[in-house]
């Protein structure tokens, strides 16, 4: 057995030189996936104080909770930031930290949002403790601080581990308004470039992704361009809808479930599925007039009224 098990590491090592795209050695050593996950957990119980906790927090030792668990993550976020190569870690982390009370504002607009836009929703507790997508969102939304920051891996861990749990995938570049609200949410993919706006609502299995990957003369993906949807005030996006590409779905649409869109939607209008067809008709009250049109994407007939 012992010589059956020196012939396997020979080979392993063998494959670490044949293969050696997918090793890291004699390399900076990368941010470590497990500190993260704890420095998320950590950042969970810093913007939801008492939720994510195992005992109850007291009012007379909130100050001292605080305090302490600010260091942990100072230090650990510190650590983790070098190992990614940022210039000067110990500011970047002060910088992140000062953002919390900011974020903490942002994400009360978000369990607002899931309280009045669900009717089952009995308290603000059910919501923080319950619901995934407020677990998303708030993951998502100190990611992006550190995304903008041009911060690598760290960001993308986190929102593959919160991805991981509630089944709901934001890219940490995804720009995203206030009073945002994933009901269900299993299966969400909000893709990179993806511009949300304030108050807009989507529901479980919707893609907001890209439609194309632009290519350079070598044929390599070309990276940074603006790829996925933008997504106006006061949308409703239902279950199962994909839209995809750099289109813009305008302030006040509703979009059914199940729509599959590359085309954008004028403000105020109602995209869904009749008869196998993909239909439009606009809200506003000024417009009487019935005229159908046809949508150059996979839609199929339109009618506006």
């Amino acid at each position: 057995m012992d010589n059956k098990l020196s012939e396997i590491t020979g080979k392993l090592v063998d494959s670490f030189h044949k293969v050696g795209g997918i090793n890291h050695l004699d390399g900076v050593n990368l941010p470590s996936r497990e500190a993260i996950v704890d420095i998320t957990r950590d950042l969970l119980r810093l913007v939801f104080p008492g939720f994510y906790d195992k005992e109850p927090i007291h009012s007379n030792e909130v100050a001292g909770y605080t305090a302490k668990l600010v260091a942990v993550v100072a230090r650990g976020l510190e650590k983790e930031l070098k190992k990614a190569q940022v210039a000067d870690a110990a500011a970047l982390t002060r910088e992140f930290l000062e953002q919390l009370p900011a974020i903490r504002a942002t994400l009360q607009t978000d369990v607002t949002a899931a309280y009045e836009g669900d009717p089952a929703a009995i308290s603000n507790e059910e919501i923080i403790l319950a619901y995934p997508g407020i677990e998303a969102i708030a993951v998502q939304r100190m990611a992006h601080l550190l995304y903008q920051r041009h911060v690598a891996l760290i960001p993308r861990i986190m929102t593959e581990w919160a991805h991981n749990k509630t089944g709901i995938d934001i890219h940490p570049g995804a720009q995203i308004g206030s009073h945002f609200f994933i009901d269900h949410g299993t299966g969400v993919v909000v893709g990179e470039t993806t511009r949300i706006g304030s108050r807009v609502k989507i529901y479980q299995g919707v893609t907001l992704g890209a439609k194309s990957f632009p290519k350079d003369a070598q044929g390599r993906v070309v990276k940074g361009t603006k790829r996925h949807p933008n997504i106006e005030d006061d949308v409703t996006i239902y279950a199962g809808a994909t839209i995809l590409g750099p289109v813009t779905i305008g302030k006040g649409s509703i979009i059914g479930g199940n729509v599959w869109l590359l085309e954008g939607v004028p403000p105020a209008t109602v995209v869904y599925q009749e008869g196998g067809q993909t239909k439009m008709k606009t809200t506003a009250k000024e417009r009487s007039e019935e005229h159908t049109s046809e949508l150059q994407s996979p839609c199929n007939l339109v009618c506006r009224l």
